[in-house]
């Protein structure tokens, strides 16, 4: 005879307390009124809609979640979580499993997010603010699509949208400081 935590662990409610534990949202009470889905202005682009997420966390479907590529679309507007009758905070739960997903070496719904993601911290961390066409070198020699978008970084460029320099910045040192924060609360 299975005991109830034996029927939790079946039913994947390890996954879902792995996401509340992490993100601090309440997933467990979502209802599926689809308020959040209704109003995502990304929707259209997602292969799963967000609350078929919530329950999809909610019944342990780990590997569906975390390789889907919904949570590299969402847009973190905070759009779904001002719906929310429950007040949960989508876009945060939608964090956390972007988290999830690279630290479990699952295959990514997108693979350019992550890394674009990833240059753009870089961008941040080394220069203060974002300096758009090292961005955009930086992005495209780890993606190897160096023809992709060409037409529209012309026309950025002839429009004065993108630098040939990166503009100053005088509080660099203060953004080295809060990764440096961030990084040594992430070790321990």
């Amino acid at each position: 005879m299975m005991n109830q935590d034996e029927k939790r662990g079946q039913r994947g409610d390890s996954f879902l307390s792995e996401v509340v534990n992490a993100s601090g949202e309440t997933i467990d009470s979502c209802y599926q009124c689809q308020k959040c889905s209704a109003g995502c202005p990304v929707a259209y682009a997602m292969g799963i809609l967000p609350h078929q997420i919530l329950r999809h966390i909610q019944y342990g479907h780990r590997e569906k979640v975390l390789s889907s590529r919904t949570i590299w679309i969402c847009a973190s507007c905070y759009t779904c979580g001002v719906r929310c009758p429950n007040n949960i905070s989508i876009a945060r739960v939608m964090d956390t499993l972007r988290h999830l997903a690279i630290h479990a070496g699952v295959k990514l719904g997108e693979e350019d997010v992550p890394i674009f993601h990833s240059v753009f911290l870089d961008a941040i961390k080394k220069g203060g603010r974002v300096y758009e066409l090292g961005l955009i070198f930086q992005f495209k020699s780890k993606t190897r699509d160096f023809l992709k978008d060409t037409e529209l970084g012309w026309k950025m460029f002839r429009r004065g949208k993108i630098r040939l320099l990166p503009p100053p910045f005088s509080s660099k040192k203060e953004i080295r400081e809060i990764f440096n924060v961030y990084e040594k609360g992430k070790r321990g």
